[in-house]
């Protein structure tokens, strides 16, 4: 009979004792629980491509590719939220995440190969219909990993502090993943010749971005789901729910009155959504206004290594020193004042000109600083997510990580998504050509470049930040939310035990 018994029942019944839920977290757990960064930056190294290849490669109009990002968006605005609440409530005696981790190994690598190996001889209307269907099949599969995974990684320890800590390691391997995995995609991948001056525009290279892709990405999941099999006994032991339609609804209904929530959501989905218009858009402002080689823009991978040493210490630090929430205000405020400096100087006329050998100093000099911060910024949101989690089972003694877990993986999504849909019609607006190399672009669309890559950003990052400000939670209140839950904690037990 043992052997049938949940492994979270077993670690919760009265004779082994309840877990330590504030426990420290092994540094083996946390680097597992990391290791799945690099399927996230695999997915962002990739990202780096995606426009230029369907728009300027295979001749996809750039509002198509918009509209393709928008479809993707709206399937994830639903599919995230479902799959955070089968996470929850899914049932199994290697707990409720892993299977769900494991599941999506393949769909995962399947998806990100097709996403970059259309069938050759489509028109345009077949290969936009390509996009859509491996653009949406990647991005609900991965949700079967991140979402699971992430919730995973807010079960392992109740301590205000030690989660931080938690996804601070996960946020610098992730980071660490798409720095290294950014600069092979774009100098060993995609590396200049003589037939293309910008490697990115070889559409004989994306056959090697998509079978490489696919077996980091299999890989990553496999690592991470087996090398984190081992805490399901100090997971949350949770009462029986079946999925059903009326009771998802109704969670998503009580999370939407908790102002945290929706302050952390509409947060994070703002800044995500300006970081997204970043990485769409300076792939094109980096080749046609400051006229870089893929060589020379890869030097931005080397602007977040220093955050990659730097953004865990700071971030335990600074949410000591000064708490979470203006944590969070001050590193997203300076960190898009930094991202956007360079190209609003170039608007002004005050920037040094592409034969200058200050360029690539001052083009990604702030960077080094600005992406240091950004990492922070997330490190702590993933914390205050936890935090939410806590608040949550406070007001109607039900956890929802899955669920709350679900924004961040739609934010993150939301990157591509609102950054290729608000990039895409951008360049449409803008009038860039749909083969730039051969037309050759006009100085009012690489001002508009610079207007997106600068002051669109800056009022973007400015909304979220406002956002920000609604949030309730703090330390001390936090403590108040757990002495009260501990104690329910121990009530439950002592009446199992004594029935």
């Amino acid at each position: 009979m043992t052997a049938d018994i949940q492994p979270q029942t077993a670690a919760d019944s009265p004779g082994r004792g309840r877990p330590d839920r504030r426990r420290r977290v092994p540094l083996r757990t946390k680097l597992a629980f990391s290791s799945g960064g690099f399927q996230e930056g695999m997915v962002v190294a990739g990202r780096l491509t995606t426009l230029i290849f369907y728009n300027q490669v295979l001749g996809v109009s750039a509002a198509l590719c918009g509209v393709a990002y928008l479809i993707a968006s709206i399937v994830d605005a639903v599919s995230d939220p479902m799959v955070g609440a089968i996470s929850d409530r899914f049932r199994s005696r290697w707990g409720r995440r892993h299977p769900l981790m494991l599941m999506s190994a393949l769909p995962i690598a399947i998806s990100f190969y097709f996403l970059y190996q259309p069938v050759s001889g489509l028109s345009e209307g077949a290969l936009f219909a390509w996009q859509v269907c491996f653009l949406v099949l990647l991005r609900i599969a991965t949700s079967f990993h991140n979402i699971p995974r992430d919730a995973l990684g807010a079960e392992l320890t109740d301590d205000y502090h030690e989660r931080t800590s938690v996804f601070g390691w996960y946020n610098v391997v992730a980071t660490g993943a798409a720095v290294g995995l950014s600069l092979l995609v774009l100098n060993a991948v995609f590396p200049s010749t003589p037939e293309f001056s910008n490697g990115l525009l070889d559409p004989n290279r994306y056959v090697i971005l998509a079978g490489f892709g696919a077996v980091v990405v299999l890989a990553a999941v496999l690592v991470c789901t087996f090398g984190t099999a081992d805490q399901i006994p100090h997971l949350h032991a949770t009462t029986r729910r079946r999925f059903n339609f009326r009771d998802h609804y109704g969670e998503l209904r009580q999370l939407l009155a908790n102002r945290s929530f929706v302050s952390v959501t509409a947060s994070w989905l703002t800044i995500a959504a300006a970081q997204g218009v970043l990485d769409m858009v300076n792939i094109f402002t980096w080749i046609w206004v400051y006229d870089l080689s893929t060589e020379q823009f890869s030097v931005l991978a080397f602007a977040k290594i220093p955050g990659i040493f730097v953004a865990l210490p700071l971030a335990a630090w600074m949410t000591r020193r000064f708490d979470k929430k203006p944590t969070v205000i001050f590193t997203s405020a300076v960190s898009a004042v930094l991202v956007a400096f360079p190209h609003v100087l170039r608007l002004a006329g005050l920037f040094p000109g592409n034969d200058s050998a200050l360029l690539l100093p001052l083009l990604f000099g702030p960077l080094f600083v600005g992406y240091a911060l950004v990492t922070v910024m997330a490190i702590v949101v993933d914390s205050q997510l936890v935090d939410i989690a806590d608040d949550h089972e406070l007001r109607t003694g039900s956890r929802a990580e899955g669920t709350i877990f679900s924004v961040r993986e739609f934010a993150m999504k939301a990157t591509e998504g609102f950054g290729g849909l608000i990039g895409g019609f951008g360049l449409e607006l803008i009038r860039f050509p749909q083969n730039a190399e051969a037309e050759g672009v006009s100085a009012g669309t690489l001002t508009g470049l610079l207007v997106m890559s600068g002051p669109l950003c800056l009022v973007i990052y400015g909304v979220g930040i406002l956002f920000m400000m609604l949030y309730r939670l703090n330390a001390s209140r936090h403590e108040e939310i757990m002495t009260v839950l501990e104690a329910r904690r121990a009530a439950r037990a002592t009446g199992a035990g004594g029935g």
